[in-house]
């Protein structure tokens, strides 16, 4: 198209240009490998420069563009529609659109972020950008993303009219007196949105992730200068950005070991896809209403079991009010809650799950509870149906035993709130066959969820390296560190709470009975945390968390209100000289040697799946690539040698696996 607006006659003979697609998706996003693996910044400085000719050369020819969007367009692909002139979207909630850049610890490098900035403003384009979310048509429309939203059919013909009412193309930036809204860092108004939101992208991102850090720079530079040289701001903050270690492990975990997973590298080969229609549930708990939710929603029939009739019934409640909160925050629509509604059936009958591919067990921790049920559902599955089980804790091959066909039996350990949480641990017992493991994966990305397959092992894998962390956070304050600083070293460190609120928002008893249970198991290789003490006493005092009111924390109708006063009777401050850095280390490295172990032991067998458990399991700090890239960065044999100081200073939970020491003397890495 550029090569024919070239030549004036051609020019004089345009109308106007129409861009659109004949795929499903409208344009996809950039050459991630490229920029992954380059490590020149001329190279992609020039990249983004080259990008950002393109377009303008599309958008200042005078001849007005359209872009006709028919499919998805996301990040750089979204970044061409912004270079045309009008932006029309079919109305269709499949469509996607946005700059999830962020997200992979990028942003946009065509110009999107300088464009963004004139139509919105600084705080909505960094709301926006910074967010990554992806927006329906109708969601971009409120926005202001897109001019117009219409039926499929009628796309082109509306995107002619346009053209036909509008003979010359221009964009806002390049009228003169055209001003960004809100106005720029030197006027009033402007000044103070700044420091709005520099405190809240603080407060959110604590200094740890570059990417919105880089975007807030762009948008405030790109403010005080003119369009195109806010252009070369723009690609030096992307050059910069992309080459970031932080950059490089973001991408890595949630591009290259994201797709490895969703591509079933970990699924056993030689099976047929499953495809479910019917799963059974029992038990309308949170956990069951959840996986209900997820299941119609995703277009399955659900069977929801209970002990009567009124509390199955509860668990519809339950769902409705999962489906409103995703309706008011634009995730669905109204529609889509009658339709999944309609495919749930609530029963105390556990001969409903005789159709059921898959019956999903999500009743109370108790081995004779779960077997009890299990039980009772076996007697009215068919021979190719299997058993699932949600538990946290107990043992899957003794769960296992209560099942009629114990190669049928597997865990699916969810996360909750399960309609939020994006992991699930298809935990393999030792009796489970290799089909079973294959269909339980199938069923997880049927539910669009990431599946990773763990060892039956207490706490599995996710669970198991959390409480580590929980641990070690709780033992700080048996040392003296005063809570506040324990909480907010963590949280600096890239964990999203601070171990006690989380320990609180778990309940300190849960905490308690996963060592007491690993204590039993392991009996005299058990070496006792020194946390326990702490939790023991706590649970003396009755203080067991958040949903008693009264944990690590004080609480009102369910919110903190400050610490409880009884910390500084039973773990007096006696730490003043601290070093903040250290604490951020010291609570890094236990979550990773944890983790290491984990890998030893093939809890968990590959390094994608060990990664994107950590950050989606847990919170482990995604800027740090997960636990296993954490140990790259540093570097193996660096890092043993700090584990062996912390070993020294703090004991045997700082011992070095074997594996790693195994590594390090044949120069490999994770």
């Amino acid at each position: 198209v550029l090569q024919h607006l070239k030549e004036e006659k051609a020019k004089d003979q345009l109308r106007g240009i129409i861009i659109t697609s004949e795929k499903k998706t409208f344009l996809a996003g950039g050459d991630l490998d490229y920029l992954y693996k380059s490590d020149s910044a001329e190279e992609i400085f020039n990249y983004s420069q080259d990008m950002k000719k393109f377009l303008r050369d599309l958008e200042r020819k005078g001849i007005p563009v359209v872009a006709a969007i028919n499919g998805t367009a996301l990040g750089s692909g979204f970044e061409l529609p912004f270079a045309c002139h009008y932006r029309i979207a079919i109305d269709d909630n499949d469509i996607l659109l946005g700059f999830p850049e962020v997200t992979l610890g990028i942003m946009p490098g065509s110009g999107g972020i300088i464009r963004l900035l004139w139509l919105l403003g600084m705080e909505k384009a960094y709301e926006v950008l910074s967010s990554g979310k992806r927006y329906t048509p109708g969601e971009a429309l409120a926005l202001g993303l897109i001019h117009e939203v219409c039926e499929p059919n009628k796309l082109l013909s509306q995107a002619k009219a346009w053209l036909m009412s509008n003979p010359v193309g221009c964009q806002k930036w390049d009228m003169e007196d055209a001003k960004i809204p809100g106005g720029i860092p030197y006027e009033p108004d402007a000044m103070d949105v700044i420091p709005k939101l520099i405190a809240r992208h603080t407060k959110k991102y604590r200094y740890n992730y570059p990417a919105p850090h880089a975007i807030l720079n762009t948008l405030v530079e790109g403010a005080k200068t003119d369009f195109d040289t806010a252009c070369r701001i723009e690609s030096r903050n992307f050059t910069q950005l992309v080459l970031s270690k932080e950059s490089k492990n973001m991408t890595k975990v949630f591009w290259y070991e994201l797709n490895s997973i969703r591509q079933d590298k970990s699924r056993p080969k030689g099976y047929g896809k499953f495809r479910p229609k019917k799963i059974g549930i029992i038990g309308s708990g949170r956990m069951g209403s959840g996986i209900a939710f997820a299941c119609a929603k995703n277009g399955m029939d659900v069977v929801l079991k209970d002990v009567s009739q009124s509390v199955a019934e509860r668990g519809r409640i339950w769902i409705e009010e999962i489906f409103d909160k995703q309706i008011s925050n634009h995730q669905l629509r109204e529609q889509d809650k009658s339709q999944a509604l309609s495919k749930i059936i609530c029963t105390e009958d556990s001969a409903e799950f005789e159709s059921c591919d898959l019956v999903v067990e999500a009743v109370f921790e108790n081995q004779q509870v779960k077997g009890k049920v299990t039980r009772d559902a076996s007697k009215h599955m068919d021979e190719y149906s299997f058993f699932a089980s949600t538990t946290a804790m107990l043992s899957i091959d003794e769960l296992s035993r209560y099942f009629s066909k114990p190669e049928n039996y597997i865990g699916l350990r969810f996360f909750v709130p399960v309609e939020d949480e994006p992991l699930v641990e298809v935990v393999k017992g030792p009796q489970t066959s290799d089909e079973t493991v294959a269909r339980a994966f199938d069923f997880v990305k049927k539910i669009k969820k990431t599946p990773i397959i763990v060892k039956d092992n207490p706490g599995f894998y996710a669970a198991r390296v959390r409480n580590v962390y929980l641990l070690e956070g709780i033992v700080m304050l048996h040392e003296g560190f005063p809570p506040a600083i324990i909480e907010n070293a963590c949280m600096m460190a890239g964990m999203p709470t601070g171990p006690l609120s989380k320990a609180d928002n778990m309940s300190l008893k849960v905490v308690l009975n996963a060592e007491r249970r690993a204590a039993e198991i392991y009996g005299e290789k058990y070496i006792i945390h020194p946390a326990v003490d702490v939790l023991q006493i706590m649970e003396k005092e009755g203080r067991t968390g958040r949903f008693n009111g009264a944990g690590f924390y004080n609480y009102e109708e369910g919110k903190i209100i400050g610490f409880w006063e009884g910390l500084s009777d039973h773990f007096p401050v006696t730490q003043s000289n601290f070093n903040i850095e250290a604490l951020k280390e010291r609570i890094l490295f236990a979550q990773v040697l944890e983790a290491i172990w984990c890998f030893q032991e093939g809890i968990v067998s590959s390094v994608e799946e060990a990664n994107i458990g950590s950050v989606y399991g847990w919170g482990f700090p995604s800027f740090k690539g997960g636990v296993l890239q954490f140990v790259n960065d540093y570097g193996i044999e660096t890092f043993i040698k700090k584990a062996k100081e912390l070993e020294e200073e703090h004991g045997p939970r700082f011992i070095v696996p074997k594996l790693l020491r195994k590594m390090a003397e044949t120069g490999e890495k994770f």
